[in-house]
C-alpha cells in the first residue's frame, strides 16, 4: 500500500510499504477514505524528530470502511467508521473513568507517556498511522465510531481528534451561557473551540496573526483580533475591564515570539537522535509566548485550558502570576470517546451548528502529502485544514 512516511526534519514522502495485518481477535483493518493533517503532525515534522524513525507511517485523523473485522472487534465488513487517535482497551481503571488517553493497558511506560497514539513517534508507541491506504486498528471493539452512509466524510472525520479536542478544551474551561471565552490560535482546533464556545452561549474573542484564519472565524460570529499590543486592551474593555472568564490556548509548543526556546529547539534538531532524545527528555523547552499571553489575558479567578501540545521538560511557568491571579489550569490529550455522544448529533445536524462544512480548505490526493505538509506549516495558499484522499488521482 501507499503511505505517508517520515524521512527527516521537514521531510515526508509517500512510499510503498507492507499492507497491515490483524494481530488479535479484536483488531480490524480499514480502507482509508479520508485522513487529515493535524497541527500536532507539524510537531513531528519540525520539533519531535529525535523520537521518530525513518519510514514511520504518520497520521492520526482517519476514517474509512472496514475491510477485515476480527471476531471480537464488534465490527462488520463495510462498516463506515471514524478512528479516534488514542488507542485504549476500554476496560482498565483509567478507561472506566473516561480517561482513555491514560489507558493502563497501552501506556508507553518506557517514556513515561500515556496511551499509545496512532502515527505519533516513539513517545506514544510508534504505532503505524492513518495517512495511508489501509490502517490496522487495535482494540477495534472500543475505539472506532460507527457512522451513517449518507453524509460526506468531512462531516465525520474530525470526530477522530480536533473536534473532541476542542470540545474538551471548552468543557475544561468551564464555559456556561453568558460567559466570555478567549481563544488563542485559530488553526483547526482553535476554530472549533471558538465555535463551540459560541454554540454554548459564550461571547468569544479569538486571536491569530493569519488574516485567512481570522476571516473564517469571523464568519461564525467570533470577535477576532491580530496578535498585537492593542488586542488585550480591547478584549478587557469588552469584559468590564477584567478579561475573559476563560482562555483556551490552541497553539502549543511552537508558538511564535519565543526566540530563545526556538533556538534551543533548533539546536536539539542538530544532535544525533540518541543525544537529542536525552536532551529533550531532561531539558526540553517549549516556545511559551502564547501561554504567557493567555495567562495575562484571562481574568483573575478564571480558567486556562490548554489544548495546544506542549512537550518541554523545563518550560518555565510564571507560578507567581498563576497563584496571584488564582488561575485554574486544565489540560491534557483528548479522551475522544468521552465526548462522542455529545458531538455525533451536532455533526449530523442539518443546520451544522459547529460549521463543520466550513473548515477544509484543501482536499488533495495522498501523493500530494509532501507539498501539503509544507503548505500547512508555512500557512500559504490560505491553508487552514488539509484532508488527504488515498483514492484520488494526482
Amino acid at each position: 500500500m501507499r503511505a505517508v512516511t517520515w524521512q527527516g526534519k521537514r521531510d515526508v514522502s509517500v512510499e510503498t510499504v507492507d499492507d497491515p495485518i490483524r494481530h488479535k481477535s479484536n483488531d480490524a483493518i480499514i480502507e482509508v477514505t479520508s485522513t487529515a493533517i493535524c497541527g500536532s503532525d507539524l510537531h513531528l515534522y519540525e520539533v519531535l524528530g529525535p523520537f521518530m524513525d525513518r519510514g514511520d507511517i504518520i497520521g492520526h485523523e482517519t476514517m474509512g470502511r472496514v475491510v477485515e473485522a476480527g471476531p471480537d472487534s464488534g465490527l462488520s465488513t463495510d462498516d463506515r467508521v471514524v478512528v479516534p487517535f488514542p488507542i485504549s482497551c476500554g476496560r482498565c481503571w483509567m478507561c472506566e473513568q473516561g480517561l482513555y488517553t491514560q489507558c493502563e493497558t497501552t501506556q508507553v511506560r518506557q517514556y513515561g507517556s500515556g496511551a499509545q497514539l496512532f502515527g505519533y513517534s516513539r513517545l506514544y508507541g510508534s504505532v503505524p498511522g492513518g495517512q495511508a491506504e489501509y490502517l490496522r486498528v487495535p482494540y477495534a471493539d472500543v475505539g472506532p465510531i460507527k457512522v451513517g452512509a449518507d453524509l460526506p466524510d468531512h462531516r465525520y472525520l474530525f470526530l477522530s481528534d480536533i473536534l473532541p479536542t476542542a470540545w474538551q478544551a471548552v468543557k475544561y474551561a468551564g464555559i456556561r451561557e453568558g460567559d466570555s471565552l478567549g481563544v488563542y490560535g485559530l488553526g483547526p482546533v482553535g476554530q472549533f473551540a471558538a465555535r463551540i464556545g459560541r454554540h454554548l452561549g459564550a461571547q468569544v474573542f479569538a486571536l491569530d496573526p493569519v488574516p485567512e484564519r481570522r476571516d473564517m472565524a469571523a464568519r461564525h460570529g467570533i470577535e477576532v483580533f491580530d496578535f498585537d499590543e492593542d488586542a488585550h486592551s480591547a478584549i478587557r474593555e469588552a469584559t468590564s475591564g477584567r478579561g475573559p472568564d476563560a482562555v483556551v490556548d490552541a497553539v502549543g509548543m511552537e508558538a511564535h515570539g519565543s526566540p530563545l526556546a526556538s533556538a534551543a529547539q533548533q539546536a536539539t534538531g542538530l544532535l544525533p537522535p540518541p543525544a537529542a532524545r536525552k536532551l529533550m527528555e531532561t531539558s526540553g523547552i517549549d516556545r511559551t509566548a502564547v501561554l504567557h499571553a493567555a495567562i495575562d489575558l484571562v481574568r483573575r479567578g478564571g480558567t486556562l485550558s490548554l489544548s495546544g501540545v506542549y512537550g518541554g521538560a523545563l518550560s518555565p511557568m510564571p507560578l507567581l502570576t498563576l497563584f496571584d491571579k488564582q488561575i485554574q489550569l486544565r489540560m491534557g490529550q483528548c479522551n475522544v470517546r468521552s465526548w462522542t455522544d455529545d458531538l455525533l448529533p451536532l455533526v449530523e445536524s442539518s443546520d451544522d451548528p459547529l460549521g463543520v462544512d466550513d473548515l477544509v480548505t484543501h482536499r488533495l490526493p495522498l501523493d500530494s502529502a509532501p507539498e501539503a505538509y509544507e503548505m500547512f506549516q508555512q500557512k500559504t495558499d490560505g491553508c487552514i485544514k488539509v484532508v488527504l484522499d488515498p483514492n484520488a488521482d494526482l
